[in-house]
């Protein structure tokens, strides 16, 4: 059974979406170099859908990178794309939309961070309840909400749809709560949405979400560095090492070997130092 996004290890090393990595490369919308954006004060905006818990890598970068703020702001699964095209943020970490397949990304980088578990939420007094996973052949019976913002992608759908399409999860819950139906959905979104009076369980066998993080290309050096953070890359380590990163294009490669240039000359390294040694005898 996939992962969920709370109990995940390493969400950032799992999944192996970011093959596509070169795709969507055209376009110079977004460049760290734009003449109307050089006098803005580096930072890293992040948005995110409800559910996911960006906590882990909001903390590593704060490590990392203690002069560059990293600025949160939500988003929801349909408008995800909606915000990086408008230059709203600079990555979104978001339930892949129907309209974008990871093999597929146009505009945008992608790479699948990982997937969740599927759970179906019912009234508390619901005879499903006392189950402690369920099959399809549990839930056939049952009639299904399918709010408009649904994730998952169902090749044979359980149980009977209903006509009624709320706008979101979140008034889908009410709906349960108000007996009209049950409601298959990520389980962080379960959590979330938690109440007293509705429990969730999980569906074997069902279609997963897949959590992906986005970001325009060309890929910036913020960006950049962000997904080294998610996929756990270290501070000092080589990014040729990782296959899956995204092709960077010759401005973008001068421009680090710029700062690499930069730094080595005020930081002193290990060359330095043994340099120095050898200066001293």
């Amino acid at each position: 059974m996939p992962h969920d996004a709370e109990t995940s290890d390493d969400p950032g090393t799992s999944g192996d979406a970011g093959t596509s990595g070169d795709a969507g490369t055209s376009g110079d919308a977004g460049t760290s170099d734009d003449p109307a954006r050089l006098d803005e004060p580096r930072r890293f905006r992040l948005a995110y859908v409800p559910g996911v818990m960006p906590a882990k890598w909001v903390r590593k970068w704060s490590e990392r990178f203690a002069d560059v703020p990293l600025e949160l702001s939500s988003c929801t699964v349909v408008n995800s794309t909606a915000v990086l095209s408008r230059a709203e943020a600079d990555a979104v970490v978001t339930r892949l939309p129907r309209a974008l397949d990871v093999h597929d990304p146009g505009p945008h980088h992608v790479i699948e961070l990982y997937q969740e578990t599927t759970v179906v939420v019912v009234p508390k007094d619901h005879y499903l309840s006392a189950a402690d996973e369920l099959t399809a052949a549990d839930v056939a019976d049952e009639s299904f909400l399918v709010p408009l913002d649904d994730v998952l992608d169902w090749s044979t759908p359980p149980g009977t749809i209903l006509d009624h399409r709320p706008q979101t999860v979140d008034d889908a819950i009410e709906l349960v709560a108000a007996g009209m139906g049950v409601l298959a959905v990520p389980q962080s979104l379960a959590r979330l949405h938690n109440r007293r009076d509705l429990v969730y369980r999980p569906l074997v066998g069902a279609p997963v979400s897949r959590v992906v993080l986005l970001w325009p290309a060309p890929t910036t050096d913020l960006a950049d560095e962000f997904v080294g953070v998610v996929r756990g890359r270290r501070p000092n380590s080589s990014r040729g090492g990782d296959q899956q990163q995204p092709k960077r294009t010759a401005k973008e490669k001068a421009a680090a070997k710029r700062a690499n240039r930069e730094a080595a000359g005020k930081v002193p390294g290990r060359n330095f130092g043994k340099a120095a040694r050898r200066g001293r005898r």
